[in-house]
């Protein structure tokens, strides 16, 4: 099991030498074994910390005994099947995950393999009001919707039907 405080410990690090990072997380309640509950901070994303560097900046950085590695894209293999190249995520993405976690007053999950595409929605009310997304399965008035993320799946949450509009 992985300690939530190894991407945050890894990020002050990096924060702390100037890099501009990102650990997704999402407030969560906690109901301890003492019946105590507690809302903590869950990263989302384990073993993930988001940083904006350039290429000269990472070859410093992957020496960094706290990190591991950097994440490739293997759905962009090169032509000649020789390796593929680093995983880059759009700030619009981070700037999305960003508000769907910090807004969201419903758990989000990821899902590793994106799921099968049905419908396109829009929120339209609440405090995810404009995000898009996929409604993936509906079960007594409420809908499965993901999000996508590229190269980390899609985030995954249960809403009211009432709450989306059909995009056409």
């Amino acid at each position: 099991m992985v300690n939530n405080n190894t991407e945050k410990a890894v990020q002050q690090k990096l924060t702390s030498q100037g890099y501009e990072t990102y650990v997704a997380k999402q407030s969560v309640m906690r109901l301890w074994k003492n019946g105590k509950k507690a809302t903590v901070e869950k990263v989302v994303l384990p073993l993930t910390v988001f940083i904006k560097c350039t290429e000269f900046e990472r070859r410093h950085l992957v020496t960094l005994p706290y990190i591991n590695r950097f994440m490739v894209n293997k759905a962009a293999r090169t032509s000649n099947g020789s390796s593929c190249p680093l995983a880059t995520v759009p700030d619009s993405q981070i700037d999305l995950l960003r508000f769907m976690l910090g807004q969201s007053d419903i758990p989000i999950v990821f899902e590793e393999v994106p799921l099968k595409v049905n419908d396109r929605v829009m929120i339209i009310r609440g405090h995810l009001k404009g995000v898009e997304g996929e409604v993936l399965q509906t079960i007594e008035g409420k809908s499965e919707v993901i999000v996508r993320v590229d190269l980390f799946g899609a985030a995954k949450m249960t809403i009211d039907t009432t709450e989306l509009e059909l995009i056409k």
